[in-house]
Order: structure tokens, then C-alpha cells, then sequence
């Protein structure tokens, strides 16, 4: 199993790129999404992280799974921004009836505050959306040689590609376990959330015992090998930076040098106490 299956990273012009052009691509977003403050640039820029993500073949229903698993968090941003965040809170939505206890006439909903939560939200959404955008359509070689190329030593390559390996099968053993519990009668569909986490936390025993095994199996083979990290080495899948590798480069840089241009000179992208939309 790998992250190419997880995500089911098809062919596409996206696939074919060099991991440096892809890295450009990712700390572009990286930095636009941390420069803009203004919710519709950042909404933008989830639109257009979202769009490569459907070009590139990554599966829809990860998606979805990705977005449902971010939820609670996103609702517990929106309802604190919108509530609590006074620093631009201006404009009140609705205020808490006097008569409820504790917090009648003193609780607050701004639009300016409902504002900057969404712009919190759309900005996470395009840092997470980009990561899959850049993994799954990296074979797992590729990228060590993309990280040789740019300077990075070969053991901190080496390392960052065998946890990418390792989290799948993770994925793979915790399905594996699952699907044994169902086997012997347990019906995860019926059981409510508490019932839910205690199988989880059972589940987490041997889920950490056969990673600690192939942890030790992965060092008896790198030891076998005779493994030293030694950057002078040949590589089977070689990588080459062409013609449309370094469009892509030269426009990651140019829309961040605009960017910031526009931010220092005319304020964009910065948030406004009024209401944005």
C-alpha cells in the first residue's frame, strides 16, 4: 500500500512535473495562504488548491473523508472567531437574550469575527489540501532524488520517504485489525462514539506492537545492506528539471512577488474591520 493508492493519484500533467517544480507549487500556497488575511483570497485559493487536487485524479471520497474528519474543528474555529474574537469584532449579528443565565447580553455574534474564522478556515484548508497535492503524485523515488538534487543530505531524504512509506502501512495494519474484530462479530456501524473510541483505544496495543516489529525488521534490512547514507551513490529513477518544470517555478515566484507587491503597496489581502463581503 502506498500514498499513491490512498489517494489514487492517476496520470496527469501534475504527475509528470519534477518534485522541485511541485515543491515551488507547495511553498507558494504555503505563503500566500499565511500573506492573505482577506477571506475571499483565501476562499480563492482553496478553490484553485482544490481544482489541481480533481486535475491531478486524486480521489474525491479522500477528499470528502479529509474535509469530514476536519469538522469539529472547523466548527469550534468558526464559533470562537465568531463569538469571542473582539480583536475585530465590530458589527453584532445576535446577542444572547438578558435573560439567559450567565452569558444573556454579554455573548456576542460578529460578522467581522464569523469573517476572520472562515479566513482561519480557508487558510488550514489550503495547507492541508496541498500536502496530498504534491505526495500523491510523487512516486516515493522520485522524491529522494528531488531531495538529493536540492541539497538536502541523503539520510534526512532517506528518513522523510521511509515515514511516507510507513504511514501507509499503518493505514494497512489498523484496516487489517479492524476487519479481524469484524470478522469475530463486532459491529463498528452500530456502535455509538464512546463505543467507538474504546475499540480504537484497544485497537491502539497491537497497532503499536507490529510497528515497533517492523521498525526493527526495516533496520535488520538496512543493516544487512550495509546502509551508510553516502550521498555518492547512483539512482535508478533520475530526475530532470524541464522546460515546463521551470514555468512552473518562475510563476510560483512571480505570483509571490506580486503578491507581496500588492500587500505593501495597495493593502491586499489585508483584513478590514468591515465586513469583507
Amino acid at each position: 500500500m502506498s500514498w499513491q493508492t490512498i489517494g489514487s493519484a492517476q496520470e496527469s500533467p501534475l504527475r509528470r512535473l519534477d518534485f522541485r517544480s511541485k515543491l515551488a507549487v507547495l511553498l507558494a500556497v504555503t505563503f500566500l495562504a499565511m500573506l492573505w488575511e482577506s477571506p475571499i483570497l483565501t476562499g480563492a485559493l482553496v478553490v484553485v488548491v482544490l481544482a489541481l487536487c480533481l486535475i491531478a485524479g486524486i480521489r474525491v471520497s479522500y477528499l470528502v473523508r479529509l474535509l469530514r474528519l476536519m469538522l469539529p474543528f472547523y466548527a469550534i474555529v468558526i464559533l470562537t472567531h465568531g463569538f469571542w474574537n473582539t480583536t475585530v469584532g465590530r458589527t453584532p449579528l445576535w446577542t444572547a437574550p438578558q435573560n439567559w443565565p450567565w452569558i444573556g447580553g454579554s455573548l456576542t455574534l460578529t460578522s467581522e469575527g464569523l469573517a476572520y474564522g472562515g479566513m482561519v478556515i480557508f487558510r488550514t484548508l489550503a495547507l492541508i489540501l496541498v500536502i496530498p497535492l504534491v505526495i500523491f503524485t510523487t512516486d516515493l523515488n522520485a522524491l529522494i532524488a528531488g531531495l538529493v538534487r536540492l541539497g538536502i543530505p541523503y539520510k534526512v531524504a532517506f528518513v522523510f520517504s521511509a515515514t511516507l512509506r510507513f504511514v501507509p502501512l499503518l493505514i494497512e495494519e489498523i484496516r487489517s485489525i479492524t476487519e479481524a474484530q469484524r470478522l469475530r462479530g463486532l459491529a463498528l456501524e452500530r456502535m455509538g462514539l464512546l463505543q467507538k473510541l474504546r475499540v480504537y483505544s484497544r485497537i491502539a496495543v497491537p497497532l503499536i506492537l507490529g510497528s515497533m516489529a517492523r521498525s526493527q525488521q526495516i533496520e535488520v534490512v538496512l543493516a544487512a545492506r550495509a546502509f551508510s547514507g553516502s550521498p555518492q551513490r547512483t539512482y535508478l529513477h533520475e530526475t530532470t528539471m524541464h522546460a515546463v518544470d521551470w514555468m512552473v517555478v518562475a510563476a510560483c515566484l512571480a505570483i509571490v512577488l506580486v503578491a507581496v507587491w500588492l500587500r505593501l503597496t495597495a493593502g491586499l489581502g489585508r483584513f478590514s474591520l468591515a465586513v469583507p463581503w
